[in-house]
């Protein structure tokens, strides 16, 4: 295992995982409801990018409107793209949380963010708040909700002294809980069932909804999210030893504490805008990469985006196969697969962060 924390093992890796994920992108592109031959794919691909890059015209019959072109530019490719940018948010969102409460069972939900996503959705839906925002105004309103929750976390959390990582997680607890009992007194006292219906189905979580300009926003995000972080490594891995040892090298982490969990909220509160409620990514993945490669963030920041994007990916394609001629909420198939590592890591009496950073 110490072979996987040298820089050889992680330049490797990185390689990898960015090889591997953009081949993804293509074959997952023939997957789903209604296979299609990857000679047609590549067409399509060939044929769009030649286009957009050069201007050709598209030849007759491979163009917009050819139902193959539609399928594999509009409708798959776009929802791979979401799920890429989704799970690269909501992991590095996971990396962050877990060294900010310093804490390897946190995920970007821990604090709160999901019952405010939540809440948010819930008033959109059941009750109109903000549908002058038009078409799109329910992932808006998750949006600020889990924003808005953040950042009462945070106030919480400074009352009568400093916020630490106990503190954190308490007042992440008790918003938690109130913006779940609010939500369920909405849907309790609603009396549309197709309202209710359509909130439970956005808590789930989905991709159907993706687009290209949607797409732009959340890689902006990721991206952006991403060159952060990987400037703030060394006091991410200053929070795994602790304030009194961060005091001792001379770096205060009260501020930064801040300003991390509002970058992670910000990039988790665009994945739910984009795709609803999607849970345990940002808890498996970092985990994951962690137990393989250490603690460093360095490493770590990077692998766990690329395995992140990779992870939703895949988890999309399965989504729109197991279950034919249907498709399974991509919210309910992560959590399936992230509860028993959940549950695997509080047996565990010994863990923590994976060993020494190294």
């Amino acid at each position: 295992m110490g072979r996987l924390k040298s820089r050889a093992a992680f330049l490797a890796a990185l390689a990898f995982l960015l090889i591997i994920l953009l081949l993804s992108l293509v074959a997952a592109v023939m997957f789903g409801t209604t296979p299609l031959p990857v000679g047609q794919v590549y067409a399509v691909l060939y044929h769009e990018l030649a286009h957009l890059l050069t201007g050709v015209p598209f030849p007759e019959g491979w163009g917009p409107g050819n139902a193959v072109h539609d399928v594999v530019w509009l409708i798959r490719l776009p929802r791979l793209v979401l799920a890429v940018t989704v799970g690269a948010c909501l992991s590095l969102s996971g990396v962050a949380m877990q060294a900010i409460v310093q804490n390897p069972l946190a995920d970007p939900y821990v604090l709160g963010i999901s019952s405010g996503a939540s809440f948010g959705a819930t008033l959109a839906v059941l009750l109109g708040v903000g549908a002058a925002w038009g078409g799109n105004f329910v992932g808006v309103m998750a949006f600020l909700g889990a924003l808005g929750t953040s950042f009462a976390v945070v106030f919480l959390a400074n009352l009568g002294g400093r916020a630490n990582a106990v503190k954190l997680l308490l007042a992440g607890s008790a918003l938690s809980a109130v913006c779940g009992a609010f939500s369920n007194f909405l849907i309790y006292r609603a009396d549309a069932d197709r309202a209710v219906s359509q909130v439970a189905r956005w808590t789930m979580g989905s991709l159907a909804a993706a687009s290209w300009p949607v797409n732009a926003v959340l890689a902006l995000v990721a991206l952006a999210g991403t060159a952060f972080f990987l400037t703030q490594c060394r006091a991410l891995d200053l929070m795994l030893l602790g304030n009194d040892t961060a005091l001792t090298l001379g770096v205060d982490l009260h501020r930064r504490r801040t300003a991390y969990l509002a970058v992670a909220a910000l990039m988790t509160g665009f994945a739910v805008w984009a795709a609803g409620i999607i849970g345990f990514v940002g808890l498996v993945v970092p985990h994951a990469v962690r137990m393989l490669f250490g603690t460093n963030h360095r490493r770590l920041v990077p692998l766990a985006v690329l395995t992140g994007g990779l992870f939703l990916l895949w988890a999309d394609v399965l989504c729109r196969m197991v279950l034919p001629g249907n498709e399974l909420p991509i919210g309910v198939l992560t959590s399936m697969l992230g509860a028993p590592v959940f549950l695997y890591l509080m047996a565990r009496s010994k863990y923590g962060f994976g060993g020494g950073a190294s």
